[in-house]
């Protein structure tokens, strides 16, 4: 049954749908089984990349989700499969995509499962996040993520973008993030973390001994490292693009073997308390990327977010979370001879 027919861009775009089961891309419902849409190419998209000529005739799918459909052989061009999103579109070419649900487009869905809140008002929650936990989903990551668990927890989740995540912690590092509960207080809790207006500390536990001055403020540009894209780096911005970043680095304890640290954020670029501690010669245990080897019994990188401190963003309550130390850290310390702080 045809639903609509359209030009848009000089192009001619014709949409076929089947009722069925709804599910979410790009915020907007599509059917479970297949809608097609066929777009007759115009002018404007002579020579284009097909993604790009997509991209400018299905205006209400992104780019990446049209590359996704690609990928899957869901897109045709006068009537042979087309899976390279750089193949050159000509005027007149008769494109047929079909709307699949894709792995990403049903990424975004409730999910059954236990999540440590330490703090909860109409506004926002607390969360104690676990080591191992993925915080959204992503490729390769999918489901099982802390963005489905609190639209599992809680329905109106789902009418917050991204489930009222505000920042993230890696799938390996433990401790507290703030979320918030709705659209007002999730515009308020960006605009603190981009004023530093949300303290966030860290407890490391590090390789090597500490050396010298007991508290180091650690300044330097970080970007993605250039001879291996899947680690980030200390860059010169002169030569690598990248963002700059600050990070206060406090020695609490020491022994031959390594060192636990304090770390205060400044910024929050990715990686940030990984790249400095190794850029300064002390990787953190059992944090392989970036130079750490396993010890102490520690299998993911040690870190913790243990200090959560802001103003509440509706209330102006002042707000100051502790986590305790999860077991494996807590465990690690005395392999080392190292007392356990008090936090």
């Amino acid at each position: 049954m045809v639903t609509s027919a359209l030009a848009t861009h000089d192009a001619d775009t014709l949409s076929f749908s089947f009722e069925d089961e709804a599910s979410e891309v790009d915020g907007l419902a599509i059917s479970v089984a297949p809608e097609v849409r066929v777009v007759c190419m115009g002018s404007e998209q002579h020579g284009q990349r097909l993604d790009r000529a997509l991209a400018d005739t299905v205006l209400e799918f992104s780019r990446s989700y049209l590359q996704q459909l690609l990928a899957l052989g869901a897109v045709s061009v006068n009537g042979a499969a087309v899976a390279k999103p750089a193949q050159r579109i000509k005027a007149g070419d008769r494109v047929c995509v079909e709307m699949r649900p894709t792995v990403q487009s049903q990424a975004f869905r409730p999910e059954s499962m236990t999540i440590d809140v330490v703090y909860e008002d109409a506004h926002l929650l607390v969360v104690n996040k676990p080591a191992g936990l993925v915080v959204h989903p992503a490729p390769g990551n999918w489901s099982g993520t802390l963005l489905n668990g609190l639209m599992g927890r809680d329905p109106g989740a789902a009418q917050v973008p991204r489930a009222g995540i505000v920042h993230r912690l890696d799938k390996d590092t433990s401790g507290l993030m703030v979320v918030a509960r709705s659209r007002i207080t999730m515009d308020a809790l960006v605009r603190m973390i981009a004023d530093r207006k949300v303290s966030r500390q860290y407890l490391a536990l590090a390789h090597r001994p500490w050396r010298g001055i007991a508290k180091k403020t650690v300044v330097a540009p970080i970007g993605r490292d250039p001879r291996n894209r899947l680690r980030m780096a200390v860059v010169d911005l002169t030569l690598h693009p990248g963002k700059t970043a600050k990070t206060d680095i406090e020695f609490l304890t020491g022994a031959d073997l390594g060192c636990l640290v304090r770390c205060s954020l400044h910024t929050g670029r990715t990686h940030q308390i990984r790249v400095h501690m190794a850029d300064i010669g002390h990787p953190l245990v059992a944090d392989t990327l970036y130079g750490g080897g396993q010890a102490a019994g520690m299998e993911r990188q040690a870190l913790h977010a243990f200090r959560l401190a802001f103003m509440h963003p509706i209330t102006g309550q002042a707000m100051e979370f502790r986590a305790p130390l999860p077991t494996d850290l807590s465990a690690a310390l005395p392999q080392w001879g190292l007392e356990i702080p008090l936090i």
